[in-house]
């Protein structure tokens, strides 16, 4: 998945020392990046890129292994060509995969960081915390830290055949797995229940956690759970708000290939693969 990206270690501990020359920037607008791209291989510009003259107002975001990342907030692009804006999601598919995740993850920061301007307390201006990732308001005191989504990707089965839908309404056209928000005071697997039940009318059984995957896009931490349906009905009811569609696939019907980024496609390729029914059977 698009996280993995080892041998390279990922390191978001707040640790805001003032950025080098080589330090990298990561800069957005509109749901676009600032990257300089040759065929598919990115690289972000670096402070000795900067065109602007005076002093640039610049938030530490992480570390990958020595490369340090900071954000710029500002309205003005902090570079020239090769340098352009590309769209966030064109990251998916682009190499090196550790800074793709990097431009990903500063973009849920960029996100939290101009969301959280203004102390919803008391109006006040929020500053940025010089000892960790915080934002502090100096009238009240309040202390707003960034929020984190739980949600879940379901891999319904049933015998040799997984519920495979599609989203309506989004930009994203492929097949996906059902998925949502966990919702306040219920617990993961109760959210398995209840969207399964809410997009497409189905009782479920036999949960069974897979495996989580942080999901910059949505600010989420997503948790893969395999459920089986609940009885014989098979009949979908869907919920066309959320879905354009929602079909059972059997294995050899599946039209996935591997990529190295979402746990949707894992899960979906773990079940066409059998690696489900070894693992119950071992």
């Amino acid at each position: 998945m698009i996280q993995d990206i080892f041998p390279y270690h990922f390191d978001n501990h707040y640790t805001p020392q003032p950025p080098e020359v080589d330090s990298f920037i990561l800069w957005y607008d509109s749901g676009q990046v600032l990257l300089k791209q040759e065929r598919d291989t990115i690289t972000f510009p670096r402070f000795s890129d900067l065109t602007q003259k005076g002093t640039p107002q610049w938030i530490y975001l992480f570390s990958i292994g020595a490369e340090r990342f900071y954000w710029l907030n500002q309205r003005e692009c902090p570079a020239k060509a090769p340098f352009r804006m590309q769209s966030i999601y064109a990251l998916r598919r682009l190499t090196p995969q550790h800074y793709a995740y990097a431009g990903l993850v500063g973009y849920q920061l960029h996100n939290w960081y101009n969301h959280h301007r203004i102390c919803g307390r008391c109006g006040t201006a929020l500053e940025p915390d010089t000892k960790e990732r915080m934002m502090h308001c100096p009238h009240c005191n309040a202390m707003i830290y960034p929020q984190i989504c739980p949600a879940v990707i379901i891999g319904l089965t049933h015998g040799d055949k997984i519920l495979l839908s599609k989203y309506n309404g989004r930009n994203y056209k492929d097949y996906a797995l059902l998925a949502g928000f966990a919702e306040i005071g219920e617990t993961i697997e109760d959210t398995v229940r209840r969207e399964v039940w809410e997009e497409v009318g189905l009782h479920v059984k036999n949960i069974h956690y897979y495996k989580s995957q942080p999901w910059p896009h949505s600010s989420s931490l997503l948790f893969g759970f395999f459920a089986e349906l609940d009885g014989d009905d098979e009949t979908i009811q869907l919920e066309e708000e959320e879905l354009s569609m929602a079909v059972w696939m059997r294995r050899n019907e599946l039209p996935m290939e591997a990529d190295h980024v979402s746990l949707t496609n894992e899960m979906i390729l773990y079940f066409k693969e059998q690696k489900i029914n070894k693992e119950s059977n071992s």
